[in-house]
């Protein structure tokens, strides 16, 4: 039997360490979880401040299957861009194509009941004003012994785009030189008193000249009709101005040569040779602006525009064959 002060003693220590596993995990997650929520209230920001415009593009893009985004179709966004649904914005409705049966230029915009109204009582006014306007000048003929003369060859009536005045040649009675833009002394003195009155509305004016059918023997490579109709036209306005009409009322000055005959069945007939002055209304006035204001629009070249020359009278053109 042994002693047992002899048995060595034994101490167990227990290590309490613990998680060392997982030490720096709940980091990683937390990270992820405040950048998860950054995002949702970046997002929750981006929506609020947002077009209800944008919007509806957003959902339209998440609506749109692939298939019609690459090939058009339903809802396949603006399409002018050179990717079929990849336009350059998403509010953007010119070039709409496939959403509407009709195309965006003559969709009904909703106008306000009160703008309507305003835009409806001025187009009365301004109808009421161009029919005072061709009463007044109707008056005014009959009253001049001098317009009284020309009265068949001054032409009044209300059109859609505003009152025209047409100043008409008769056969043995034409309202310029034979071939040129030089005005008899009746057209300049018809001129005069017409002016005095168009000063009388705050519309703006369109004037134009016609010939005939005739050309010159030099063919159109050289001085034509056009250039014809487009001096006459500019002489009426230089004229119009010397007889009292304000010179910021003219708006434009064309020629438009034999294009637009008074009598089509008959191109030669002296009553094609004319000059046509047009009291414009409101709403061609702004349609001619906007025409202007789009550089992207190529000027027909019949419709020659004019600078305004100060020249009292244009040169004499190379001699026709046949009166104009």
């Amino acid at each position: 039997m042994s002693d047992d002060s002899q048995r060595p003693i034994i101490i167990k220590r227990v290590k309490k360490g613990g998680h060392g596993a997982h030490g720096g995990a709940w980091k990683i997650a937390y990270a992820d979880f405040v950048t998860a929520m950054m995002a949702f209230f970046l997002l929750m920001w981006l929506l609020s401040s947002s077009s209800k415009a944008t919007l509806q593009g957003i959902a339209e893009y998440f609506k749109t299957p692939l298939k019609v985004a690459m090939q058009g179709g339903e809802g396949s966004g603006t399409s002018s861009s050179v990717i079929k649904g990849g336009g350059p914005v998403l509010n953007k409705t010119v070039g709409e194509m496939r959403r509407s049966t009709v195309p965006v230029e003559k969709r009904t915009l909703k106008i306000p009941p009160i703008q309507q109204a305003k835009e409806k009582q001025e187009k009365t006014r301004e109808k009421t004003r161009l029919k005072a306007l061709k009463a007044r000048l109707e008056k005014m003929i009959a009253q001049n012994p001098l317009l009284k003369k020309f009265e068949k060859q001054i032409l009044i009536d209300i059109t859609p785009e505003g009152l025209r005045i047409q100043i008409v040649d008769e056969k043995n009675r034409p309202m310029f030189a034979l071939g040129s833009a030089v005005l008899k002394p009746y057209t300049m003195e018809i001129l005069h008193e017409i002016g005095k009155v168009l000063n009388e509305v705050p519309n703006k004016l369109s004037i134009s000249g016609h010939t005939d059918a005739t050309h010159y023997s030099g063919g159109e490579q050289g001085y034509s009709n056009w250039e014809l109709s487009t001096d006459r036209a500019n002489a009426s306005r230089r004229e119009l101005i010397r007889g009292g009409m304000a010179e910021s009322k003219v708006l434009r000055v064309v020629g438009l040569a034999s294009a637009v005959p008074f009598d089509p069945k008959n191109p030669f007939n002296p009553v094609n040779r004319r000059i046509t002055l047009i009291v414009l209304n409101k709403q061609t006035e702004e349609r001619i602006m906007q025409e202007s204001a789009q550089p992207s629009v190529t000027d027909v070249p019949s419709l020659t525009e004019l600078d305004g020359s100060s020249s009292t009278e244009p040169a004499a053109p190379p001699a026709s064959v046949a009166a104009h």
